[in-house]
């Protein structure tokens, strides 16, 4: 897979193009996510209590499937199989920009979670008095 160019000099920058991709347990697409990014991850999963159910599924699934990638001077990651296969990858492909993480999804995979989650998203902004504050005070 060729990363956009606009992500490359970032890449370079905070992580010197060395990625870490893994399964996603929410939804079916990957997560791309830099090294630094997934050391701070890995750490707090190592953290949690040997006996938390849901630490020991993201030990055993998202980090047990973590594989390293590293950008090659054309741009570009080779995904393992075993990952393309989770993700029902195919030749469309859509990266999605996250806060401190990529998603790499199928095309048809994206298009049915973005209408599904534009869906929620109208469904909870109609239910504001549920909402954090944290959420409720989100502004850009």
């Amino acid at each position: 897979m060729a990363i956009p160019t606009r992500y490359r000099s970032v890449l370079d920058t905070i992580c010197r193009g060395e990625l870490v991709v893994t399964v996603d347990m929410k939804s079916t697409c990957l997560t791309l996510s830099p090294l630094p990014e997934w050391k701070r991850f890995e750490d707090k999963v190592a953290a949690l209590p040997a006996l938390d159910d849901l630490g020991e599924m993201l030990s055993r699934f998202v980090v047990g499937q973590a594989k390293d990638l590293q950008v090659d001077a054309s741009g570009r990651v080779l995904i393992p199989l075993e990952l393309r296969d989770y993700a029902q990858l195919d030749k469309k492909l859509v990266l999605v920009g996250r806060t401190q993480r990529l998603e790499l999804w199928s095309e048809d995979n994206w298009n049915a979670e973005r209408e599904k989650s534009q869906a929620d998203y109208r469904s909870m902004l109609g239910a504001r008095d549920t909402m954090s504050d944290a959420l409720k005070n989100l502004s850009w």
